[in-house]
């Protein structure tokens, strides 16, 4: 009676509670409900495993924490999950984003700037060693402010004990334009063959400088003690007027820009101040302000309009074609 009680309660045993036991005096049989799979059952620690699996790696469990952003990039946003420091690519629009910090349970990365035209919905999408991250929950973004994820269907059925799901894998963030940026391009797109002779002073063949500080005040900069213009004399700083010193000023302003040479033009923004040296004398020649960036497969493409050469969409290639030299650049905040 003991042997076969034991017996009994061992076969009562069944990962998927499926198969019980029972003694009649003809001796012990197994009886299992309908449709039951004895070879899985038998198997079951190894198919949870396989499913864990399929399921395990990075995880972002939350929304965007900004769900919108101007298309001139470099506004910072977070997302929240698990496993998330094993995360080495992001993109939005398919443009890759600098990734600030990542720690397990969450991710930081900057909006890269995009052109004008794309302004208007971006997926986000994380991937880690190649592999797409999954994004858990639809509900959390929703409540975050963000759009409900783009869903990819992925099929488990060769898996026993599974079955077909979908799983998100991006979310969607709002590239806006920016008023300030606007106002700038603006006036410089409205005054580049048009003089703005009314307001201010014009420097006949050396211009440059000049126009492009005037499209800062459009942008909403202020005047200092070292970047001025004096409405009523005409007096203006060198800083105001020469590539040169406005190179050097803006070099010791971080809190308003950030210099980058041409390898790094990726970072360019619509905006932006672009400055040449056409005879690689290590002075500024030539100053200019970024009216068009477009990011392709081949790279990035700038624009810009200016002053003295006057033009509206002077492709920077074809500048450094004709004129030579160099060309670098002041990423403003």
């Amino acid at each position: 009676m003991v042997a076969l009680t034991c017996s009994t309660a061992i076969l009562g045993v069944s990962a998927f509670g499926a198969v019980a036991a029972a003694a009649d005096d003809a001796g012990t049989h197994v009886a299992t409900r309908p449709g039951t799979d004895l070879a899985a059952a038998a198997y079951a620690d190894e198919i949870v495993s396989v499913i864990d699996a399929v399921e395990d790696g990075p995880t972002v469990t939350s929304g965007l924490s900004t769900t919108a952003a101007p298309f001139t990039g470099g506004t910072q946003v977070t997302v929240t999950g698990e496993g998330l420091d094993e995360i080495d690519s992001i993109t939005v629009a398919g443009v890759p984003a600098t990734i600030v910090t990542a720690a397990e349970d969450a991710v930081t990365f900057s909006v890269p700037a995009v052109s004008e035209g794309s302004i208007g919905a971006a997926e986000v999408q994380f991937a880690a060693a190649g592999v797409p991250v999954d994004i858990e929950s639809a509900a959390a973004a929703v409540v975050a402010g963000a759009s409900v994820p783009q869903t990819t269907t992925t099929d488990l059925s060769g898996i026993v004990g599974a079955s077909t799901r979908d799983v998100p894998r991006a979310l969607t963030l709002t590239y806006t334009s920016n008023p300030a940026i606007d106002a700038q391009v603006g006036y410089v797109l409205t005054h580049w063959s048009s003089y703005n002779s009314g307001e201010y002073t014009v420097l006949s063949g050396v211009d440059c400088a000049n126009f492009a500080s005037q499209s800062l005040i459009a942008r909403g900069w202020a005047m200092d003690g070292t970047w001025y213009y004096d409405r009523a004399t005409g007096a203006m700083s060198p800083s105001w007027s020469s590539s040169t010193a406005m190179r050097d000023w803006l070099t010791s302003r971080p809190d308003l820009a950030t210099p980058l040479d041409d390898s790094q033009r990726g970072l360019v923004k619509v905006g932006d101040i672009a400055q040449f040296d056409w005879d690689s004398s290590g002075d500024r020649d030539h100053t200019a302000i970024v009216t068009r960036v477009e990011h392709t497969d081949s790279g990035t493409r700038v624009w810009v309009g200016s002053h003295t050469k006057d033009v509206d969409y002077w492709n920077v290639d074809e500048a450094l074609a004709n004129g030579g030299g160099s060309v670098t650049y002041f990423s403003l905040k």
